[in-house]
């Protein structure tokens, strides 16, 4: 098994060659992105947390560990988190998400998810 690269980043920030397959993470779509400008390969938004879960967490510092518990219970069954974990085999990987939260999303639990295995 071939261990990629991955890396986060926000959409906002701009794509760079070292990026690799660019994946949005995000159940929505980030406001003021066009998705022409957004370099993306590939948007998978059913590998995001549930609207429940996202709004319930609202990027709070202090709901961060039960966030990442409850969002990891979300992806136990989840086809899309091993669509995500086969592309990662494929070479570098960049998450993109568009919460300003840089230290507590859900593209840094994915990010932890795939290096894990």
């Amino acid at each position: 098994m071939n261990r990629s690269v991955v890396r986060i980043k926000r959409i906002y920030e701009p794509a760079e060659p070292d990026d690799g397959q660019r994946i949005l993470v995000d159940r929505l779509w980030p406001r003021g992105v066009s998705r022409e400008g957004a370099g993306l390969d590939l948007w998978l938004p059913n590998v995001a947390p549930s609207s429940e879960l996202r709004k319930w967490f609202r990027h709070a510092d202090d709901r961060w560990d039960q966030f990442s518990v409850r969002y990891r219970e979300e992806l136990r069954d989840n086809s899309h988190l091993l669509t995500l974990l086969g592309l990662a085999d494929d070479g570098p990987l960049t998450l993109l998400y568009g919460a300003k939260n840089e230290a507590h999303n859900q593209a840094v639990v994915l990010q932890e998810i795939i290096n894990e295995r």
